[in-house]
């Protein structure tokens, strides 16, 4: 067998801007607007002693900011891992209306003596904590409020730099997949904190309705090419698989 190596050709100044046009307007349609949505996502390193009370004290200040028609902001859900990282704090908030919203809440938010008591109080509960900011993929859908009980896994991909429009159009027609079995929840991609991150949720009844609906997606014809393309683009993955805590929203 005979291996051929091609080299690829620089591409010259004309070619570099088409792409640059094309992956501009793609972006427009991968994702939705930052303008009305974004979200933050947070988590929390807990001592293992203290999770019990963290979970307790994180669901009451939750509670009251999630209802507080003041503040732009709403739990779209809070978990624990149960697989991955231990002793696990999970949370994902979103803000409509962008980072105006975000601002106006954390600027409300320094001045309410309620809640500086609370993050005092946490801090003792913490050995570390980290967050990122959030945009949506527009062709996954808009993580809502449902039943359960299910399990959460979240699927961390830290992509290649510059392989992230590559990502969000492979993934645009791969999603229809992954969706028989309404286990899609969300898609994300970090616009500050550690870049060129994606998260993808999904929700299963269990740990074998997982794997089945895994296994199940092998036998659709494009999900194998769907996987053998984007592959490549991954420098490292991690999987949590998750416990929603009593006040989430998506149980």
């Amino acid at each position: 067998m005979t291996l051929i190596s091609i080299r690829a050709q620089p591409k010259s100044h004309e070619a570099k801007s088409v792409e640059a046009f094309v992956e501009a307007r793609c972006e427009i349609t991968l994702w939705r607007n930052v303008s009305s949505l974004c979200l933050f996502f947070l988590v929390h390193n807990v001592k293992p002693e203290r999770l019990e009370a963290y979970n307790s004290l994180e669901a009451e200040v939750q509670s009251k900011l999630h209802h507080d028609e003041d503040y732009p902001c709403e739990v779209v859900g809070s978990w624990n891992t149960w697989y991955g990282e231990q002793d696990q704090a999970v949370h994902l908030w979103r803000y409509r209306g962008g980072y105006p919203a975000l601002t106006q809440c954390l600027e409300k938010l320094k001045k309410n003596k309620e809640y500086l008591e609370f993050r005092k109080e946490r801090a003792t509960m913490l050995n570390s904590r980290r967050n990122q900011l959030l945009l949506e993929f527009s062709f996954w859908n808009e993580p809502l409020p449902r039943p359960g009980p299910n399990v959460y896994e979240m699927r961390t991909y830290h992509l290649k730099p510059g392989t992230m429009i590559e990502w969000g159009n492979h993934w645009a027609r791969a999603i229809k997949y992954r969706q028989e079995n309404n286990e899609a929840v969300g898609g994300f991609f970090s616009q500050i904190g550690h870049l060129y991150v994606v998260h993808h949720l999904w929700a299963y009844e269990n740990l074998q309705s997982r794997e089945e609906t895994r296994n199940s997606a092998w036998q659709k014809e494009g999900w194998d090419a769907s996987v053998y393309y984007t592959v490549p683009l991954i420098r490292r993955m991690e999987s949590r698989i998750m416990i929603p805590t009593k006040t989430s929203p998506l149980q």
